[in-house]
């Protein structure tokens, strides 16, 4: 009999990934997150990290860290509820409302913990959860916490969605809509406007992830509420400070109520140490940036239409996003990952995306275009692109 420490058991499904040729190991970057990094020893052109506007490791970001390591220290010592709560903390949060034009934010570590915290804390039994099939993994885990009832509408469907209002509306008392802002496999936006009217109609609330439209969309990148003019309409929005604001963490928008609540009931922020002073420090300085000027998100957009114009000349099938998020469709998992090794091969990473990450016979691999890219690097980019393409037969 095995001695029950090897974790055999583990050990075991380690094999079936490797046997099914999924088993992968971390790739190591030795140096910021740039446009070029150092990936396992090798420059290589990175289109595959979520530093939409270049802040990550922007000077100006950079030395708020240091100055606000040097006034509060390396961590915050404890919990919000306890000590943990400094006045960077309270400043960071007045900001991020600010920016959002919303009456209050509640941060929390990470967009992750956000959808942890904040749905099971809005929601009780007797509550419908109504979620879009391709919502993000951390909005599925989140529902799972949560003891209201579940419901799944097809992918932004709006017929779909009033079908199981019309059903199950009036057998439940508070029921939550719950949508991302913009999905990160397609990069298509919701139907905001839709559901909202819907949510209106049949007297829901609603709850938009806006992980990948924070920084991306709206004025100066303000997010998908504000893309579509919807201030107040929308009860919970959700918005990370890791990807375009180059940071760590995760925040919900919306009323004071909503922050009232959370502050007593949000999980994370009773029982997890509240953001390192660094984080907090660089996130106000990004976020401060981005109120002062829309060169960043200019930027941003003006890269993502000249990479997407000449991959679509190139006849790839990019699909329907509408967004900077371009992936390459290719359908085939092996092609797929093949095609992604070539580029990396070629001085290009960007990472395969296959089943079940996104469903069978719709492997792609998935480009994101940053503010930090130059035209030069995106048309050298693009002729590996083509190269390999070409060489696989895929265009």
């Amino acid at each position: 009999m095995s001695n029950v420490h090897e974790l055999t058991y583990l050990k075991e499904k380690i094999q079936e990934l490797k046997d099914t040729g999924v088993y992968r190991q971390l790739p190591v970057n030795a140096g910021p997150c740039e446009a070029v990094i150092d990936l396992n020893g090798k420059e290589v052109i990175n289109l595959s990290s979520n530093n939409y506007l270049g802040l990550a490791n922007h000077e100006k970001v950079k030395k708020a860290a240091i100055d606000a390591v040097n006034k509060y220290g390396a961590g915050a010592g404890a919990v919000r509820t306890i000590v943990g709560n400094m006045d960077i903390h309270e400043e960071l949060e007045a900001v991020l409302a600010k920016f959002k034009r919303e009456e209050a934010v509640v941060v929390f570590q990470s967009g992750f913990a956000c959808n942890a915290g904040a749905i099971q804390a809005i929601t009780s039994k007797g509550d419908l959860i109504i979620s879009d099939e391709l919502n993000h993994a951390s909005i599925i885990d989140g529902v799972r916490l949560s003891k209201a009832d579940k419901a799944v509408f097809k992918h932004s469907d709006m017929n779909d969605l009033e079908r199981i209002l019309k059903e199950k509306r009036d057998s439940y008392n508070n029921v939550l809509i719950i949508t991302d802002g913009v999905f990160s496999m397609d990069g298509d936006i919701a139907k905001l406007p839709e559901m909202v009217e819907l949510a209106e109609k049949y007297h829901c609330l609603t709850y938009v992830d806006d992980a990948h439209g924070s920084g991306v969309l709206g004025e100066n990148g303000r997010g998908t509420v504000d893309h579509f003019g919807l201030h107040g309409k929308v009860d919970f929005s959700i918005g990370t400070l890791s990807k375009a604001i180059g940071v760590v963490g995760g925040y919900v928008a919306g009323s004071k109520t909503m922050k009232e609540w959370l502050l007593h009931r949000g999980r994370p922020i009773l029982f997890s140490t509240s953001l390192p002073p660094a984080a907090v420090g660089a996130i106000i300085q990004s976020v401060k940036m981005l109120m002062e000027s829309s060169e960043f998100t200019d930027k941003l957009w003006n890269n993502a239409r000249y990479f997407k114009d000449k991959l679509s000349k190139l006849g790839y099938n990019i699909g329907k996003s509408e967004t900077p998020i371009t992936p390459i469709i290719i359908g085939d998992e092996k092609k797929t990952m093949d095609f992604s090794k070539a580029l990396l091969d070629n001085g290009v990473f960007v990472s395969g995306i296959v089943f079940p990450t996104v469903p069978k016979g719709t492997g792609r691999v998935r480009c994101m275009i940053t503010a930090n890219h130059t035209t030069a690097q995106l048309d050298k980019a693009i002729s590996i692109i083509e190269k390999v393409g070409k060489t696989l037969n895929i265009i």
